[in-house]
């Protein structure tokens, strides 16, 4: 495996987990990017429903949701299998 390759498999791999670390931990303390762009009927809709209060949950349970899609589909896009992800583990692991 060539240097840019490992780099950016290394980089990925950290990428996917400070993903799990966020999803399946408290998320409070994370930073947080703003504007995020939603249709405004959406946000309407969401406010006559369950009040101002829980719009901001309802979106960030959204983001959690997709963010799992994402980086499901990134994991698939740079190791494919679990058997590649722990051969490149094993291989990070001798460098080191």
């Amino acid at each position: 495996m060539e240097d840019e390759e490992f780099r950016t498999k290394y980089v990925h791999l950290r990428i996917l987990k400070s993903i799990q670390e966020y999803l399946k931990g408290d998320t409070e303390g994370s930073a947080a990017v703003y504007p995020i762009r939603v249709p405004d009927d959406f946000l309407y809709q969401l406010v006559k429903l369950h009040g101002p209060d829980s719009v901001d949950r309802i979106i960030h349970q959204i983001f959690k949701i997709g963010l799992t899609a994402w980086s499901d589909k990134l994991y698939n896009e740079v190791f494919g299998s679990q058997r590649d992800l722990e051969t490149f583990i094993d291989l990070l692991k001798r460098k080191t």
